[in-house]
């Protein structure tokens, strides 16, 4: 069956970095486009970044443009989230997703998506 496994989360200080990776089994990632959102405790769940299949590309959400970059190695069927400069408001579960995807079509950052890993913590804190 589809599945998509987050990693990299953990503890980090501010103005710090982390890069979390999505791996996904059981579909070819080259096919799919893929979702980076986050949920803090008592906020709603907010879309950061996705990446398109196929061609790749990019959308960002103004609130981490410019800090987070997302990519792909389509020879690992992983997707990433490089997040720099990181603030405590950043702190949040972090999941990805995925859903199948038009060939060069831009992708989305609200829900939808078909399938979701069980997200991993990340923590901005001194």
């Amino acid at each position: 069956q589809l599945q998509l496994v987050e990693s990299g989360g953990g503890l980090v200080q501010p103005g710090g970095s982390l890069r979390l990776s999505c791996a996904a089994s059981g579909f070819t990632l080259n096919y799919y486009a893929i979702a980076w959102f986050r949920q803090a405790p008592g906020k709603e769940r907010e879309g950061l970044s996705c990446i398109g299949s196929s061609g790749g590309r990019t959308n960002y959400a103004d609130s981490v443009k410019g800090r987070f970059t997302i990519s792909r190695d389509n020879a690992k069927n992983t997707v990433y989230l490089q997040m720099n400069s990181l603030k405590p408001e950043d702190t949040a579960v972090y999941y990805c997703a995925a859903d199948r995807w038009p060939v060069s079509t831009l992708c989305r950052l609200g829900d939808g998506y078909n399938y979701w890993g069980q997200g991993t913590q990340v923590t901005v804190s001194s």
